[in-house]
Parts: C-alpha cells; sequence; structure tokens
C-alpha cells in the first residue's frame, strides 16, 4: 500500500503526518522550504483541546514549551472593563517556531514518516487507485515522482496543490490588519490585557499576551491599507516581513511607557506587519485529495487563531484516512461519507466561524467620536460586547472554541440557534449537552480493560472507544469487575466492531447513567450513546461512523437558527500574505 502524501512541513503538516504515524500509515512529507524554523513574531493560542491534541502525537513539550495565562483584561482608556480568570479554564501561547521545531524533533523517532526538504510539487495527477506527484528540487534542479494513496495539501494560503486542482479560495484579502513585535520585558501586570483606546496618542488598540522566558507579544491594530513609508519590508531580515522605521519603535515606546509609568528595560525581538484575510475554500476534498489549514481557509480577525483550527483539521482527517487506508487492503470497506465527513465537518466549522466575525465586526471595531456614540445609542456600550473580543483571543466560544459536528439528515453538520452567555456568543460544544452525537467529550479519569488508570483525552487518536459509565469500579480492585456485569460482553462487541475499539470504564459522565456505553471516535468525539452492551445498536453506530447507512441516534436535534448570513463573497484575489 502507497503511503499518503502530505505537501508543506508547517505545524499542520507535521502535526497530520505524527497523527497518521499513531494510526499506523507511512507518509512522505514533501516541502519546498530546507526545514529551517527562524525565530520570528508569530505565535498560537491552543485551548485544552489542541493542546492534549499535539501532547498525544509525540510533541510532549506542548504544555512546558508556553506560557500559561492566570487571567485575561480588557480595558478601555483608564477604566478595565472585563477580567475573566483562567485558573479552571488553561490557556496556552507558544511562539510558533517552538511548535514547528518540537513537532520536527517528534518526527525523528518515528520511522513510519519520511520528510522530503527542498522539493517543490509541480505536477498532480490522480486515478482511482491513488495519488502521482512530480517534484522540483530547488536545488538541484531534479525531477520527482512520488507515488500516494492519498494526498493532503498543508502548503500554506498561496497553496500550490489547491491551484493545481483547480479549487477557488473566495473571500476577503483584507479584514484586519496589525502591527506585531516581540518584546522581553517585566511588564507590571498578569496575563493577558487588550487595551482598547489607550490613554497615549496614536493608537486606537493595544493588546500585549505573555510568552514564555519574560517574552511578551504586543500587538497595535492599524488602520487599513498598505504599509506606510517607515514600514517598509527588511530585504535582509531572518523574519519575513519585519517591520522597520521609527514608527515601530515609537509603538513600542509609547506603550510600554503608558503601561508601566516610565519607559522599563527591554528588548525588541521581532516585528511584523500582519493582515488578516478570510477566506473559505470551495472544497477541501477533491477525489483523493485534501485542503488543510492555511490551504483551506484563513481567517485571524479579532485575535481568531486559524493555526488551532489546522490543527482540528488534522485530527479530523487522521482517523479518516487512516480507517480507508488500512481497510483498502482487506476487511470491510468504509462507505463513501467516510472521507466526505472531513469536508462537512471541518468546513461547515470554519464557515461558521467566518459567518461569526461578519456578523460581529460591525460591532467590535474601534470608532471615534459621534461613530461611537451612534453605534452604543444602536447597538449598546462596548462594555456590552467585550465577551466577544475576548473569545477572539483566547480561543473560546464560536470564535475559536473547540467545535462539535452534530449528524443532520443530509449527513452535514446541523445547525443550532445562536445563543449568548456570560462571555458573549457561547459555542456548540458549549450548547449542546455532553451525551449529543458529535460533541467534544469531556476529559474524565478512566480505567483501561487491564485495570490501569488514565484520563480520557490520553486514550484518543489511536482507535474508537468504548466508554462504559460503571459507578463504584474506582473502589474494587480490578480483578472484582473486568469479568463480571457488562465487561465481558462489552468486550465481545468491541472485537465484532468494524473499526479498531478500545474498551474503558469511568465512575460518572455527565447526562449518562449507569450501565450507558458511549462511542467515541479518535478525534475525541461522540458518535452515539446505547444503554448497555447493545451489540445491534453499536454495531449501527460504527457503521454510521466508518461511513455506513445506519443512522445516528441520539438527543432531538435543535430547531434550526434563522438564515445566517452569506459566506464572504467570492473574489479572486490570491492570498498576499
Amino acid at each position: 500500500m502507497d503511503p499518503v502524501i502530505v505537501v508543506g512541513a508547517g505545524p499542520v503538516g507535521l502535526a497530520l503526518a505524527l497523527a497518521l504515524a499513531r494510526h499506523e500509515v507511512p507518509t512522505v512529507v514533501l516541502d519546498e522550504g530546507s526545514g529551517l524554523c527562524p525565530e520570528g513574531p508569530r505565535s498560537v493560542v491552543l485551548g485544552a483541546d489542541s493542546t492534549a491534541f499535539l501532547t498525544r502525537i509525540g510533541y510532549s513539550r506542548a504544555v512546558s514549551d508556553s506560557a500559561l495565562w492566570d487571567s485575561f483584561t480588557i480595558w478601555r482608556r483608564r477604566q478595565e472593563v472585563l477580567r475573566i480568570d483562567l485558573t479552571d479554564s488553561p490557556t496556552f501561547h507558544l511562539p510558533q517556531h517552538r511548535l514547528q521545531r518540537g513537532l520536527r524533533d517528534a518526527l525523528t523517532g518515528t520511522p513510519l514518516v519520511r520528510l522530503v526538504p527542498l522539493n517543490r510539487v509541480v505536477e498532480l495527477e490522480q486515478d482511482r487507485d491513488g495519488v502521482s506527484v512530480r517534484t522540483h528540487g530547488t536545488q538541484d534542479g531534479s525531477s520527482t515522482w512520488w507515488r500516494g494513496s492519498h494526498l493532503v495539501g498543508c502548503d500554506g494560503a498561496r497553496s500550490t496543490v489547491r491551484k493545481l486542482l483547480k479549487i477557488r479560495f473566495p473571500g476577503r484579502p483584507a479584514v484586519d490588519r496589525n502591527a506585531i513585535a516581540t518584546v522581553r520585558v517585566d511588564l507590571p501586570f498578569d496575563g493577558a490585557r487588550l487595551h482598547r483606546e489607550p490613554p497615549w496618542r496614536g493608537d486606537r488598540e493595544a493588546t500585549a499576551r505573555p510568552l514564555p522566558d519574560g517574552v511578551w507579544r504586543l500587538d497595535w491594530r492599524l488602520p487599513p491599507g498598505r504599509p506606510a513609508p517607515t514600514e517598509q519590508v527588511d530585504p535582509h531580515a531572518t523574519w519575513p516581513g519585519i517591520v522597520t522605521g521609527d514608527t515601530l519603535l515609537t509603538r513600542v515606546t509609547s506603550t510600554l511607557t503608558g503601561w508601566c509609568g516610565e519607559l522599563p528595560r527591554h528588548e525588541l525581538l521581532a516585528a511584523a506587519d500582519h493582515t488578516a484575510q478570510q477566506r473559505l475554500a470551495a472544497r477541501f476534498r477533491s477525489g483523493r485529495c485534501f485542503l488543510a489549514g492555511d490551504a483551506a481557509h484563513l481567517h485571524g480577525a479579532l485575535g481568531m487563531q486559524n493555526l488551532a483550527d489546522g490543527l482540528r483539521d488534522a485530527d479530523n482527517l487522521a482517523w479518516r484516512l487512516a480507517l480507508a487506508w488500512h481497510l483498502h487492503s482487506g476487511g470491510p470497506q468504509p462507505g463513501g461519507s467516510l472521507l466526505d465527513g472531513y469536508e462537512a465537518e471541518r468546513r461547515g466549522a470554519v464557515g461558521a466561524r467566518l459567518r461569526a466575525v461578519d456578523q460581529s465586526m460591525p460591532l467590535l471595531r474601534p470608532l471615534r467620536g459621534w461613530q461611537q456614540t451612534r453605534r452604543s445609542l444602536l447597538v449598546g456600550g462596548f462594555r456590552k460586547h467585550a465577551p466577544l473580543l475576548a473569545d477572539g483571543q483566547l480561543g473560546t466560544g464560536r470564535f475559536g472554541g473547540a467545535p462539535a459536528y452534530p449528524a443532520a439528515p443530509s449527513g452535514v453538520p446541523g445547525r443550532v440557534p445562536v445563543q449568548r452567555g456570560a462571555r458573549g456568543v457561547t459555542s456548540l460544544s458549549e450548547l449542546l449537552p455532553a451525551t449529543a452525537p458529535g460533541v467534544l467529550v469531556p476529559d474524565l479519569p478512566v480505567l483501561a480493560a487491564d485495570g490501569t488508570p488514565d484520563h480520557l483525552h490520553a486514550r484518543l487518536g489511536a482507535t474508537f472507544l468504548l466508554l462504559l459509565v460503571a459507578p463504584g469500579t474506582a473502589v474494587w480492585s480490578a480483578e472484582h469487575w473486568l469479568g463480571a456485569g457488562l465487561m465481558p460482553r462489552l468486550a465481545e462487541v468491541a472485537a465484532a466492531l468494524p473499526v479498531p475499539a478500545e474498551v474503558l470504564v469511568t465512575e460518572e459522565y455527565p447526562g449518562a447513567g449507569p450501565h450507558t456505553v458511549l462511542l467515541i471516535r479518535p478525534d475525541g468525539h461522540l458518535v452515539g450513546v446505547t444503554q448497555g452492551a447493545a451489540a445491534e445498536d453499536l454495531l449501527a453506530l460504527a457503521d454510521r461512523a466508518r461511513g455506513g447507512p445506519a443512522p445516528i441516534t441520539g438527543p432531538p436535534e435543535p430547531e434550526p437558527e434563522p438564515e445566517a448570513a452569506p459566506e464572504p463573497a467570492a473574489q479572486q484575489v490570491e492570498p498576499t500574505a
């Protein structure tokens, strides 16, 4: 069986290759770059689900390489408007170059992944049995053909794979624009801060987010348009797009002085001028070829994390490709909706984020004078909408929270009414009960079938999970319950499923009574729930998960919301950043 070809050795491509290796699927990673990861101002904010995904695919330093925020505050002028305590909901912030280096280090101990740098994809062909790719050596000029079972384009916003597949990439080329700098400095507050209309002159909005080793990432929202003459690209900089000139230095010194009362000792490490685009590929799949990460979608307005959604692409696609790859050589063949489900779920989830941004941007753009007064009178003041800004910066709510994939009759993610919680628009995972099909399951203490204690999210990624709710199992020794009750029958059912499955036991699960059995996908999303070891029901759920026709049974679907705003209008303008 031919390996899976991954084009692009950025964080999403490397994460996908490592996730496939966990499923014992070989990959070839083609990248036109040298593989070096220069330091720069880019960083990523990760929630607990993305951090757990990185940890289980081999990036064991995901937590230690990150700064853990204690709080997030929003200020307007000289007044604190909102404070969010993050003690019980950890938010991890790490430099993107550390993430990429950590993933590359994880590859060194993975013989199933072959990394091929300095090779640019120039031609792509696919047939019923696989995909053929021709690369051009960027140093020696060699031409090489590669053969794979499937191909995934993780090659960024200017994706060659997307262009060769002739997939449109409509959207808006400039939604938000920021100057970014990383500075080593000691600031007089803990956690992250967003400051709207700060008391110093010249800036409408400034943000400070802590990174490891005493470094802070500073962002300033800029008016739309091209870089000013004093902010041109330095061709000799090690970080592409680095900002130079007096304008940046003025921003750094005025911002630090405004927050500290006087200019503290500081070291400017890197800077850039970043324009956030909003784009969504017309398709995420074309035959045996797929798009993921920046090649499939772009969003970054309001502090949103496109890379976090790219990692969710990898998590969602890996188990599907692995199931199709292993079943290709024998056994029950997967249904057609197995691989189609990737586009339905991930494109639907990202599309919902883009619609949420379109609906919220008019409420959140910084305005001055009578325009701000008029907006406050019509739709409410800044304090009312501040939680939306927090969702974008923290990767929570509809702007960045872990998605849910409720199955609609058409086989695509269903919609639920938009509801607002204490922190703004509620995400789908927060809205649906923990027993609803498609939700991301909570991380709970579990016992393996041999009595080994663990946590649920640590067992994800390799197989499906059959989770039995059995109160009292933590009290008794494993030998007392391993061969009693539902356990023997459940082990037989797990062996008979058309997908690989592991049996786990937990004391309790939100909304589920004793003897409830939950079937969980390798990416942590719930397939469905049965009462007891109901073999026919569990077989039907597993068959549906692998693309079969059996319906998923679960809680009634919520009423559909009113017609949502359309996706960003199509513009055939290629990405500029």
